[in-house]
């Protein structure tokens, strides 16, 4: 659980970083944001099945050691 904690803080941190950059930049808060996601907006299916399944992967299995963890304590 505390990885998958850890990667949301990341995200979280990392996008309104770069999110700032763009507002200081001049851009709109529509635009930064535009510009946040557009490289996923540009990829293939294939390229968009691995990501999502990577994501499912990661999360199947801080789920599966969660639970894993929470049978071995009771």
């Amino acid at each position: 659980m505390k990885i998958m904690g850890i990667a949301l803080l990341m995200l979280g941190c990392l996008t309104a970083f770069s999110l700032s950059l763009d507002i200081l930049q001049g851009f709109d808060v529509s635009q930064a944001w535009y510009n946040a996601v557009s490289p996923f907006r540009v990829m293939e299916i294939a390229e968009l099945f691995v990501l999502f399944f990577l994501l499912f992967l990661f999360f199947a299995e801080t789920a599966y050691c969660y639970i894993k963890k929470r049978k071995e304590n009771k």
